[in-house]
């Protein structure tokens, strides 16, 4: 029977200390894949070190480029040998995310095939908008249940695409296809994410040129070629607002750094609104996050950014099982979004779910209890969870946490966390 490990989390202490965060996952696996569109070396800081990430690494590998670390969170990259525009089937269905090679291979190539991408149980993200976008260039698509296939006869021509929904995924991939096609494209109703103006920014060193990312207009202006460029990874965002959430559901105090406010004000004024004491150091990127009692309940509706992260809501969730009184969901980003509620609920918590509406009441205390990560984020929040519980906490199927949460045993015990990692049969 093959080992597995789990988290054995004892709660009941307050997390104080210092937490350095690391680079955004949802920017660096975009952004590594955009290093396909370099014909120069590359160099990445501030890489996570995650499943995710390895991932996407490896996926590099395959289309022959050459990556190596250069230090802990640093990579070298040399996309000019690329020899393959297929992505290799077990390593799309892997992660999703990987599907963002496809724009890129399609820029440079004109050609890109893989297979229908995987990745986190949370719902239905389809790669429709992805296609469209890549058909309104003037690209053929051929799809079928196991297989995508990309082609073009000549070369890719700027247009206007309009997103039915401002997906990020689709965003990203479609400005880097639009970065070496002739012409200028316009893409409306775009993701205005903090890592869609970071890939942009990247993007705009090698030579690309790109208008308007972070807005609802992106304008790219096709280019002959893309270099190669030096580029630090934005501060995860979604990490922050865990350790921000974690503090105060522990009733700890916590000094954040490498974290950008102005990417979490929903998270930051949800807390303070509930009464937990948030104060920013906008000049150092610092955030020192307390609280010393119960919080206020609240109502939370997720939106795409600047609304209120979906990737917060189970953390957030969380928090609210030990607030004092009602507090309300919406889930409005992905209609499968409440399988922690399961997890939480054998802690002691008490949530009803009808839809995609979750009410919340809070309890006294939760307690320790087996249970699993169902997807990245609902670990975090058992997690969150455990460190807060009376008794033993131990979480399963902690490989989703594992592609998201960068040294997470390591963060937490030095904040004070009773949390290890263990190896069972």
């Amino acid at each position: 029977m093959d080992k597995k490990e789990i988290l054995l989390i004892n709660g009941g202490g307050p997390l104080r200390g210092e937490v350095i965060i690391s680079g955004a996952k949802n920017s660096a696996l975009p952004i590594l894949a955009a290093c396909v569109l370099g014909t120069e070396e590359i160099i990445l800081d501030g890489v996570p070190d995650l499943k995710d990430v390895e991932i996407m690494i490896e996926v590099l590998r395959h289309l022959g480029s050459k990556v190596e670390y250069i230090g802990d969170e640093s990579l070298r990259i040399d996309s000019s040998g690329i020899n393959t525009c297929e992505t290799p089937f077990e390593l799309m269905d892997k992660m999703r995310a990987s599907f963002v090679v496809m724009g890129p291979l399609l820029s440079r190539f004109k050609e890109a095939h893989t297979k229908a991408p995987g990745g986190c149980n949370i719902g239905a993200r389809p790669i429709d908008l992805h296609l469209k976008g890549f058909e309104a260039l003037g690209a053929k698509a051929l799809v079928n249940d196991e297989a995508i296939s990309i082609t073009t006869d000549g070369e890719l021509i700027g247009n206007e695409i309009y997103l039915d929904f401002p997906s990020v995924g689709a965003t990203q991939n479609i400005m880097m296809a639009a970065t070496l096609a002739k012409g200028e494209t316009i893409i409306e109703n775009a993701a205005k994410e903090p890592e869609i103006v970071d890939l942009a920014s990247f993007l705009s060193k090698m030579g690309a040129k790109i208008k308007g990312a972070g807005t609802s207009t992106i304008v790219v202006d096709g280019v002959e070629k893309l270099t190669g460029t030096r580029h630090t990874i934005i501060p995860d965002r979604i990490e922050a607002a865990s350790y921000m959430l974690a503090a105060v559901m522990t009733k700890g105090d916590v000094t954040i750094k490498n974290v950008i406010g102005s990417h979490i004000r929903p998270v930051i004024a949800k807390l303070i609104e509930m009464g937990a004491s948030v104060e920013e150091i906008e000049e150092e990127d610092i955030i020192k996050v307390s609280a010393n009692q119960k919080l206020k309940p609240t109502n939370i509706q997720t939106l795409p950014y600047p609304g209120f992260p979906t990737d917060a809501q189970a953390q957030f969730m969380a928090l609210m099982t030990v607030c004092d009184g009602e507090s309300k969901i919406q889930e409005t980003v992905f209609e499968n979004r409440f399988m922690h509620v399961e997890q939480l609920n054998k802690m002691g918590a008490a949530i009803a779910t009808s839809g995609n509406r979750a009410t919340i009441v809070g309890v006294d205390k939760l307690h320790g209890a087996d249970v699993k990560a169902t997807d990245l984020r609902a670990g975090a929040a058992l997690v969150m969870a455990g460190l807060t519980a009376s008794g033993q906490t131990r979480i399963s199927d902690i490989y989703h946490i594992d592609r998201g949460y960068s040294k997470l045993v390591e963060k937490f015990t030095k904040l004070g966390g009773d949390i290890k990692r263990v190896t069972i049969d």
